[in-house]
């Protein structure tokens, strides 16, 4: 009868039978258990990552351990041998094909990623940037002994096709991983967090803030808070809207139609009438009154709810 014996098995009896000359029987080894998960955060992957009760031999190196965030693949046979060199006996009852060791690390997020490139286009151009990856699921990894964070090496901007290249190391030191994407100039503009009616004043309630593409902002968009706070809505406007100067208006103080005081002074003079509003006028706003006792048109500021002044040059019973 003819037996045929796989090389492979063959092999791995061999070197297990020669791993054990001289002088270490198989009684006399430890054995050992195989880890449910295998993870290594050194450079080097020691038996000790395999085993749980490897003892002094746990410090045996077996191989260079794969880049942090990677994984690399062990021969169980090769596995087995080394061990036996050590004392211990792994008796692979499961029949595994392939040892698999992950190497723990630090992982770089994309937004670590962004934020980088982000923050030198600010610096160098004075404005802000939305940088989308090509691979928008890139992550980077560092040792998990490291000290410090991802440092951007180059980069390289073609702003006219709206594109980039950057090298970026993971860690202070370590070799740049290319990457690139899309660039774009942003702007961060308020918005209205819920619809407000005709009338309304608005309050920092009102507004929350949206980074948008710059290309997407009106040049007459409203940019600073403090334009908005205060206004009167001259329309109902919609949430998550930016909002224009014709959007917005003064609080109207006097109301076209609206019986008002005129008030006219030349150093201690001061005189008074009765007139009509022909406009709407907000606070410090200039309008058209006619004087009920002359029945003359004047130009006043309006200064208050049911107040409205007019300037010394102007002739006051006009």
């Amino acid at each position: 009868m003819t037996v045929l014996i796989r090389m492979p098995a063959l092999i791995a009896a061999l070197v297990f039978v020669l791993a054990l000359a001289p002088g270490a029987p198989a009684s006399e080894l430890r054995t050992v258990v195989l880890k449910d998960r295998l993870v290594t955060t050194d450079g080097v992957i020691t038996l000790g990552d395999l085993f749980d009760n490897a003892g002094e031999a746990g410090e045996a190196a077996l191989a260079r351990a794969p880049a942090p965030g990677q994984r690399l693949s062990l021969d169980p046979a090769f596995v087995r041998a080394e061990a036996a060199r050590q004392g211990l006996n792994w008796v692979n009852a499961g029949g595994v094909m392939r040892i698999t060791v992950e190497r723990a690390g630090r992982t770089v997020s994309t937004a670590q990623i962004t934020g980088l490139i982000e923050e030198a286009l600010y610096v160098e151009t004075g404005q802000a940037h939305l940088i989308e990856l090509s691979n928008r699921t890139q992550t980077l990894h560092a040792p998990m002994d490291s000290a410090g964070g991802p440092e951007l090496v180059s980069l390289d901007v073609d702003a006219r096709a709206g594109l980039f290249r950057a090298e970026i190391a993971p860690w202070p030191g370590a070799a740049p991983e290319r990457m690139g994407g899309r660039v774009q100039p942003v702007t961060d503009v308020p918005v209205l967090a819920r619809a407000v009616a005709r009338g309304e004043t608005l309050t920092s309630d009102h507004i929350r803030w949206e980074r948008r593409p710059a290309s997407q902002v009106r040049p007459d968009t409203l940019l600073r808070e403090e334009a908005l706070v205060g206004q009167e809505a001259r329309r109902t406007l919609r949430a998550d809207t930016p909002l224009r100067a014709i959007d917005v208006q003064a609080p109207v103080m006097i109301t076209r139609g609206e019986t008002v005081q005129l008030i006219y002074q030349v150093g201690g003079l001061v005189l008074t009438a009765r007139a009509r509003a022909l406009d709407n006028a907000a606070e410090g706003q200039s309008a058209r009154f006619l004087n009920l006792q002359s029945n003359r048109t004047v130009e006043a500021v309006a200064e208050g709810a049911g107040r409205a002044r007019i300037a010394a040059s102007s002739a006051f019973m006009n």
